[in-house]
């Protein structure tokens, strides 16, 4: 059931789930394509993987362009010949607004980061996945899935929906190239996309409910990184070889009583 010797590209490694992911997955033996637009904090998370005997490469990219994504794939190829396993975790949350508030370049800009930026990512590795199989784990979101309570989460909410759609699409027209294709959907997970949100009168369009009290289901607190990491190995493993088409909620039961 080993990963060892695999090769795996990694989007948005610099920080949060893709950092911990990348973390994870070289702990496993897996040599990690680490891609994000921030190169002082890719080489950080280059130099953690080698730190503990791991081998990772830095590929800067912004994921809605198209040729840089080519150029980073082309890059990861030169360097180990393969590709066997792609985790699709870049992603903003963007401007939320009321929708009559909500910019058109505001919803263009999620819409292109997150959806365009992951169809951008599946694309580019199709083709060296095909060579011998291969996982690919898209990090959605219960934005979009199970929960559409959040106000003004609207754009976000949709992108994050429509990668669970393509996660699906995808997952038929691989399989006959022994490609999984599944998603994993966070809950509130301590990383600081929160601090990169722009939140505009909010209070207008919240609904009118009142969430549970006390304790959730098995925690009361936001996930980890790691927490998410882990089902992400797990999916990238042989471990889930008959698993394919499938989400997978990483929220502590929080969208059974909030949903």
């Amino acid at each position: 059931m080993s990963l060892r010797g695999q090769v795996a590209l990694v989007t948005g490694a610099n920080s949060g789930i893709g950092h911990a992911s990348a973390l994870q997955l070289a702990k496993q033996g897996v040599r990690i394509g680490a891609l994000g637009r921030n190169e002082e904090e890719l080489d950080r998370t280059v130099r953690e993987i080698e730190a503990a005997g791991g081998e990772a490469m830095a590929l800067v990219a912004d994921i809605s362009e198209p040729e840089e994504m080519r150029r980073a794939f082309e890059a990861l190829a030169e360097r180990w010949g393969r590709l066997d396993i792609v985790v699709a975790n870049a992603g903003i949350n963007g401007v939320w607004a009321p929708i009559d508030e909500l910019e058109s370049d505001e919803w263009d800009t999620t819409l292109a980061v997150n959806l365009r930026g992951t169809f951008l990512t599946i694309k580019y590795a199709v083709p060296h996945l095909k060579v011998r199989g291969g996982s690919v784990i898209v990090v959605s979101s219960i934005q979009g899935t199970r929960l559409f309570s959040s106000p003004g989460s609207t754009a976000y909410a949709c992108s994050k929906g429509a990668q669970v759609v393509l996660m699906k699409k995808m997952a038929i027209e691989l399989a006959q190239h022994d490609i999984r294709v599944n998603a994993v959907c966070p809950g509130a997970t301590d990383t600081d996309i929160d601090d990169k949100t722009e939140q505009r009168n909010l209070e207008s369009i919240a609904p009118p409910v009142e969430y549970p009290e006390g304790k959730l289901p098995l925690m009361d607190r936001s996930m980890e990184p790691e927490e998410i990491a882990e089902v992400i190995v797990f999916l990238a493993s042989p471990a889930a070889r008959a698993v394919t088409g499938t989400e997978v909620w990483v929220d502590a039961g929080t969208t059974l009583l909030a949903g």
